[in-house]
C-alpha cells in the first residue's frame, strides 16, 4: 500500500552515446515530494495465537544487516543502501564504488528518454532508458554521488524524527498499542520487558515495564520499547494473517515486518507481503483492514473498482478503517 508521492531527484547532464536526437540523459530538477499517507479499514475478530496456521507462508525476518530500527544518521556516518528484499519486478541491484562509500541501488529500464533518480523507502531507484548502458548508469550515480547521500542522509534523518515526533522516552511517557494509550515505566525487577495488564486487550494506563534500570537514557528507552512493539507485531500480524487466508483461501509465500516512511504494507505478485511495524500503534480494525488490503492485491495487483469489490470481500464494512488511516503518516506515531 504505497503512497502515491515518492521523491524525485532529477539532475542535468551532458549526454553521451545516445541516440540521435535523444534528451539529455539525466532529467532536469523537480522539487522533491514530500511523503504522503496511504489509505484505511475496519475491525475484526479477536487474534488467534499465532500457530502454524499456513505452514507455506514463512515469515521472515528482515534481511541481514537492515536494521528495524534506523539510527540517527550524520553527515560523516554511512549511508545504509541494503538490497530490498524482494526486489520490485524487471528490477536488477547494482553497486557502485564511489569515493564517499559504495552506493547500491535498485536498477529499473523504461521506455523513459532520460535517467531518472528515486528516493523510496527501499533507498535509491534508478530508472533508464533501454539503450543506455550499465556503465553509463554507473558513472551518472558516481556523478551524483555526494548529492544522493546526501538526500539519503536527509529521507533517513527525516524518517528518524517523525518516529521521535511527539513521544517523550522517558519513565512516564506515553505510547499508542493497539489503539490504547500506555504508559512506558523502568526500574522494575522484570528480566524482559511486559505489559501490566492483557497484551491482547490493552487497555488505557497499562504500563510497559522495560527491563531497564530507572536511570536510563532516552535512547535505550526508545529502542527497548520499540523492540517490545515490533515482537507484539510480529505475533499479532501473524495471527491475523493467519485468520484472513483461513477465511479467504489466499496463499502467501511469505510475509515479513517493514520499517517504511511511506508505506503501510506491500504486497507482490508472487506472494511476499510486507507491514509496517507501526500499524501495532493502532487499533485491531486498522490493522485488519491493512492486512485484507494487501491480501486482496494476490486476485488484484491494482486499485480497480475489482480490487475494492475484493478488500470487501476480504473485509467487509472496511471504509471506516480506511479513513481513519489515510490521515497518519507511516513515519510517525498516530495522535488519538
Amino acid at each position: 500500500m504505497p503512497s502515491t508521492d515518492q521523491l524525485e531527484l532529477l539532475f542535468d547532464s551532458q549526454e553521451h552515446d545516445a541516440p540521435t536526437g535523444a534528451p539529455p540523459l539525466i532529467a532536469a530538477p523537480t522539487p522533491p515530494a514530500a511523503p504522503r499517507p496511504p489509505a484505511s479499514g475496519p475491525g475484526a475478530p479477536r487474534p488467534v495465537p499465532p500457530a502454524n496456521l499456513f505452514p507455506d507462508a514463512a515469515s521472515a525476518p528482515a534481511p541481514a544487516g537492515e536494521p528495524l530500527l534506523t539510527p540517527s544518521p550524520n553527515a560523516t556516518a554511512r549511508v545504509p543502501t541494503p538490497c530490498p528484499d524482494p526486489l520490485p519486478p524487471g528490477a536488477r541491484w547494482r553497486e557502485v564504488p564511489t569515493e564517499q562509500q559504495p552506493i547500491g541501488f535498485v536498477l529499473l529500464r523504461s521506455r523513459r528518454r532520460s535517467i531518472g533518480f528515486v528516493i523510496t523507502d527501499d533507498g535509491l531507484r534508478v530508472t533508464a532508458p533501454n539503450w543506455v548502458t550499465l556503465t553509463q548508469i554507473d558513472d551518472a550515480v558516481r556523478e551524483k554521488s555526494r548529492w544522493i547521500l546526501t538526500k539519503l542522509r536527509e529521507w533517513h534523518a527525516r524518517k528518524q524524527q517523525l518516529a521521535m515526533a511527539h513521544t517523550r522516552w522517558q519513565a512516564g511517557g506515553e505510547l499508542p498499542y493497539l489503539g490504547r494509550r500506555i504508559i512506558i515505566g523502568v526500574g522494575g525487577d522484570s528480566r524482559q520487558a511486559s505489559l501490566s495488564g492483557d497484551a491482547e486487550a490493552p487497555q488505557d494506563g497499562d504500563t510497559l515495564w522495560l527491563a531497564l534500570p530507572s536511570h536510563a537514557d532516552q535512547g535505550r528507552i526508545r529502542d527497548a520499547a520499540q523492540a517490545w512493539l515490533q515482537q507484539r507485531a510480529g505475533a499479532w500480524f501473524g495471527a491475523r494473517l493467519a485468520h484472513f487466508l483461513q477465511v479467504s483461501g489466499l496463499k502467501i509465500r511469505r510475509w515479513r515486518l517493514s520499517s517504511a516512511a511511506t508505506r503501510w504494507g506491500s504486497c507482490t505478485s508472487d506472494g511476499n507481503i510486507m507491514l509496517n511495524w507501526r500499524l501495532i500503534h493502532f487499533a485491531p480494525a486498522i490493522i485488519d483492514y491493512v492486512i485484507a488490503h494487501e491480501l486482496a492485491h494476490l486476485r488484484e495487483m491494482n486499485h480497480s473498482q475489482d480490487f475494492w469489490r475484493e478488500v470487501g470481500q476480504i473485509l467487509p464494512d472496511f471504509e471506516d478503517a480506511k479513513n481513519i488511516l489515510r490521515r497518519h503518516d507511516p513515519a510517525s506515531l498516530p495522535q488519538f
